[in-house]
């Protein structure tokens, strides 16, 4: 079973500026974006005091200096946020239809595009890390030859004892074809510790016909540990050992699901750093996915991400 070098996170990725309808025409602003919401909700949880970092690019602007003093209040390390005089932050609206989501982006100069120009820079920043996060969006919003940069920078990085988790949250609007997609995305297992996917992500770009054939096809690539998010259906985790799937219980009460999956990344990787074992960090998962679902946007509000309720950690008797 993987074990981690040390408990501080680095997630890599695009923060946006998120207008999040409120259910009555009007909008609310926010921050948010995949490796973002993560990052941020695994540095709320109560009682953890996880060392969480995030890293990405912003602008020069008021809004993208909002964001990092926000970041910063909330207890992020923000030392290796980027600033770029010609760029901003990434937009995105969300609109709803009941619960479900659709997205409108604007993000075309978003300074996050510039992530990995910078080798030296984004291997400083993952020095000493535990465990570093990123997902198929950080991949599809870099240039070919940069996603080749971040490659390098996180095999390294696994040499050095870090551990790489990787959700592929696959949005076809930023790829140019599906063999792009599929090449990039198996690219990246070659440098993937836990493998984070959605099973509807996995069936229609890969034509898998269960969550167990999810599982296979990640450990023909030598995935150490991976986790199937299905919806409300059972999550399925192989561990290195053995599969097993968890029941999700019922959620009443859903008002956007933006943002579920990275909630449920979030609790299971905090559970997993703090010595859980998979089947039970995936309850915690479901706590803070479950959370997320009872508010509009992608992220709880500050202070009321609820604390994770799990079984004590694993303790290997041999």
């Amino acid at each position: 079973m993987i074990q981690f070098q040390s408990n501080k996170t680095v997630a890599m990725g695009e923060a946006m500026i998120e207008m999040a309808e409120t259910g009555s025409g009007t909008y609310r602003k926010g921050f948010a974006g995949d490796t973002f919401n993560t990052a941020w909700h695994m540095a709320q949880i109560p009682g953890l005091n996880l060392p969480v970092r995030f890293v990405t690019k912003v602008g020069t602007d008021s809004l993208s200096a909002e964001f990092i003093a926000g970041l910063g209040a909330d207890g992020l390390d923000t030392s290796y946020i980027g600033r770029v005089a010609d760029r901003v932050m990434g937009l995105y609206m969300i609109e709803l239809d009941g619960a479900e989501r659709s997205f409108h982006y604007w993000r075309e100069a978003s300074a996050a595009r510039l992530l990995a120009e910078d080798e030296v820079w984004l291997g400083q920043s993952v020095q000493g890390a535990g465990l570093i996060h990123v997902s198929g969006i950080t991949l599809a919003i870099l240039r070919p030859d940069a996603r080749a940069r971040l490659s390098s920078v996180l095999a390294c990085a696994r040499r050095q004892g870090a551990i790489v988790s990787f959700d592929p949250n696959v949005r076809p609007r930023l790829w140019s074809s599906s063999v792009e997609t599929r090449d990039a995305m198996q690219a990246m297992l070659a440098v993937t510790d836990i493998a984070l996917p959605s099973y509807d992500d996995e069936a229609a770009l890969w034509g898998d016909g269960s969550p167990g054939e999810t599982i296979e096809r990640y450990r023909a690539a030598d995935v150490s540990e991976i986790v199937v998010k299905n919806g409300a259906a059972p999550v399925t985790v192989w561990d290195g050992a053995q599969i097993t799937e968890v029941p999700c219980a019922p959620v009443t009460g859903i008002r956007d699901t933006s943002g579920a999956g990275d909630a449920f990344n979030a609790g299971y990787l905090a559970a997993r750093l703090t010595g859980h074992r998979p089947d039970h960090a995936i309850v915690s998962g479901q706590v803070l996915s479950a959370a997320v679902l009872h508010h509009f946007g992608a992220r709880i509000p500050s202070g009321q991400v609820p604390s994770l309720d799990i079984p004590p950690p694993h303790v290997d008797e041999r």
